[in-house]
């Protein structure tokens, strides 16, 4: 693997990001339980051919804390930064879960920087949701942390309803690890902010190569709300992933990135 390099790009709050590889700028953007680690086995084989950075969004992982409201429009402006510090004007953006709904919004807001999109395992929102349902979601995902548990106490269980049957043990420990390095506050507010934008992004007007990847066993964000990012976004392709659940790059890491790195090299080529 091309040696890697850690970085943490100001200013405040700093955003921290392993990166190595030369070429186009790959962006790997995790999901609410993740962090930038989680794509280790993913980094090290698209870094052969493209230059690749994993980030650890404000408030996740070795990246600062931050004050006041967790904003999706805040996170597509730290991206901003990321791609400017790294030297390039455009990226192409693999995001997973919360990730993807980061990418789309990017998209929709700085598609002069967009150079594709992989969209893994992910939503356009709680669209058609009642209020009642979405505070309903918000205490029953925040009440035990905010009766005195900590991330790692939930981590295991939040594990296994997120992955597959068929996940191997490898995989869950990584997700159970994961879990359990999260920021309780930074996650308690993205708890919130996740179910209080329905819609992000006009996908009709995503013009960036797409590549919409969902697990057939994800149960969170199940391959019917794939299947319709995919329908809108004019230029989208889907692609369903046998025997994984919602952590599809971790679960299913071989084929996950054969079919992205071909996707890449494709759209690299301008094929």
């Amino acid at each position: 693997m091309p040696l890697l390099h850690r970085e943490r790009i100001g200013p405040a709050p700093f955003i921290a990001i392993d990166h190595a590889g030369r070429g186009e700028l790959i962006l790997l953007l995790h999901g609410i339980g993740g962090n930038k680690r989680n794509w280790i086995d993913n980094l090290e084989v698209f870094a052969e051919h493209f230059h690749v950075a994993a980030w650890d969004a404000r408030g996740w992982g070795e990246s600062d804390d931050y004050d006041g409201p967790l904003t999706f429009a805040d996170m597509s402006a730290d991206l901003c930064r990321v791609i400017d510090f790294l030297g390039h004007t455009r990226a192409h953006l693999v995001g997973l879960s919360m990730g993807g709904r980061v990418a789309m919004h990017f998209a929709d807001n700085y598609p002069e920087r967009v150079r594709s999109l992989v969209l893994c395992d992910t939503t356009q929102g709680p669209k058609g949701w009642t209020e009642e349902r979405r505070l309903d979601f918000i205490r029953s995902r925040q009440e035990p942390l905010l009766n005195g548990l900590t991330p790692a106490d939930i981590a295991n269980d939040v594990a296994r309803s997120l992955v597959s049957p068929n996940a191997s043990a490898e995989a869950l420990a990584k997700l159970v690890d994961s879990l359990g390095r999260l920021h309780k506050d930074s996650y308690l507010k993205a708890i919130e902010t996740n179910v209080s934008d329905a819609v992000l992004a006009d996908l009709t007007k995503i013009a960036a190569p797409t590549l919409v990847m969902v697990g057939e066993d994800d149960q969170l964000t199940p391959p019917d709300e794939a299947e319709e990012i995919a329908r809108l976004i004019p230029t989208a392709r889907l692609s369903i992933l046998k025997g994984a659940g919602h952590l599809i790059n971790i679960e299913a890491p071989d084929v996950f990135n054969r079919q992205v790195l071909e996707f890449l090299l494709e759209t690299s080529r301008g094929v």
